[in-house]
């Protein structure tokens, strides 16, 4: 059942309501099987939404594990990181759970494979970057004291992973050998540097969002930043990021409750999300060619689909292959069609 679908102006958002109350949806993912991954940190469970929006649940082993960051592994599988329980975990489409142990403390926050198909993790409070083989053999590689509380984590277009850290005042860089270097990171407006989550954008370059900001970020693999403000000023938050189908960076803003769009000259717009106050926090690329996104206050999966197109021009040079709403379109020519005579 959805609790609402809204028009805004170049996409469609509609919200899915979770099953289990106060489940706090947290890590979201494309899984291997065409349906979206997600994590309940408070309701520990794993969720599977459909392109259609029907959810299922798998519980956690572990009890109050605070399940977060997820990953479609190398192996087919999910991956999943268990910030309270200190465990990675892995699912099978199927729904299959098992727990691999890591150090006590590590609070292990999120999870991506790497290019030499292991999964590597951040270790928020063990302040380490974690590898882990499909098989769960873990190795550590400790953090430098200019990365304190390490958050986000991603492939970078050099082949390197980059990782943020709220405090410490730089971002962090680690080969698949394990040597990392730190780049600086200019102040926020609350006195102090963070990068809390960062994903490889379109243009060859890193994008990032900081903790109590109101700022997207671009980041050279050489280490160069670009900050662009987003249109709500104040503490609009912006939290996880994605690249869409119509090649621009989203981030959800979890104090405005929008989701930004920055093209990668980082000209920002907002939409804002059907339910005030949802507290959108992290975002994927589905197979569907929808966004999907959490809404940690509202309990809700959402999606936001492009589209109807509403001119012709929107259907030129390619510009048909980014519409997921009302339909894909086969070719221009179907997308024209569509916008002359409205089906």
């Amino acid at each position: 059942m959805l609790t609402a679908s809204v028009c805004r102006a170049q996409i469609t958002v509609t919200e899915y309501p979770i099953p289990t109350v106060s489940s706090v949806p947290f890590g979201i993912t494309e899984g291997p099987d065409g349906n979206v991954w997600f994590t309940e940190n408070n309701g520990n469970n794993i969720g599977r939404i459909t392109p259609a929006g029907s959810i299922t649940e798998f519980p956690v082993p572990t009890s109050n594990s605070g399940p977060a960051g997820i990953t479609t592994g190398p192996d087919g599988n999910l991956w999943f990181a268990e910030a309270l329980a200190n465990n990675i975990g892995r699912i099978t489409p199927a729904g299959v759970i098992t727990e691999f142990p890591v150090p006590g403390g590590s609070q292990p926050r999120e999870i991506v494979t790497g290019p030499d198909d292991n999964l590597w993790f951040t270790a928020q409070f063990g302040n380490y970057i974690g590898k882990m083989t499909p098989a769960g053999v873990l190795t550590q590689y400790p953090a430098p004291a200019g990365l304190n509380i390490l958050l986000g984590i991603t492939v970078g277009p050099d082949g390197n992973l980059w990782f943020g850290a709220e405090f410490g005042g730089n971002v962090g860089k680690i080969t698949t050998s394990g040597a990392i270097t730190e780049y600086p990171v200019p102040i926020n407006n609350y006195g102090f540097s963070a990068v809390t989550e960062i994903t490889a954008g379109p243009d060859g370059n890193l994008w990032f969002t900081g903790l109590d900001d109101n700022k997207i970020g671009k980041l050279t693999t050489s280490g160069g930043i670009t900050e662009f403000s987003t249109p709500t000023t104040g503490l609009s938050e912006p939290d996880g990021l994605a690249v869409g189908p119509d090649g621009n960076i989203w981030s959800p803003e979890y104090n405005a409750s929008n989701l930004a769009r920055s093209t990668p000259s980082g000209v920002i717009t907002e939409f804002p999300t059907p339910t005030a106050n949802s507290g959108p926090g992290f975002i994927t690329l589905g197979a569907d060619g929808n966004l999907w996104f959490t809404e940690q206050s509202a309990n809700n999966i959402g999606k936001a689909a492009f589209g109807p197109p509403r001119s012709k021009d929107q259907c030129k040079q390619d510009g048909w292959k980014v519409f997921t709403f009302p339909e894909k379109f086969k070719n221009q020519g179907d997308c024209v069609s569509f916008v002359n005579t409205g089906n």
